[in-house]
């Protein structure tokens, strides 16, 4: 399997520089909402069909490393 966070970039000009998934203007965020939403991965790949399982994959590998950053701020 190749490296999947490859498929996902960040460009200052493209979505406000939100992280992409590379090719596109959908943000990680984006299909992680679909995908929160209830569709399913086949439906989310039959509404964007420049996507594929490898990009899904990328999105939740990178929301899973986003998550295992935890900045403390104390009050």
């Amino acid at each position: 399997m190749d490296n999947l966070l490859s498929r996902i970039q960040i460009r200052p000009g493209v979505r406000s520089g939100k992280p992409c998934i590379k090719g596109t203007r959908l943000t990680v965020g984006d299909v992680l909402e679909y995908l929160g939403s209830g569709m399913t991965e086949d439906q989310v790949i039959e509404h964007f069909s420049e996507l594929s399982h490898q990009d899904i994959l990328a999105c939740l590998q990178w929301a899973a490393q986003r998550e295992q950053v935890t900045d403390v701020v104390a009050l």
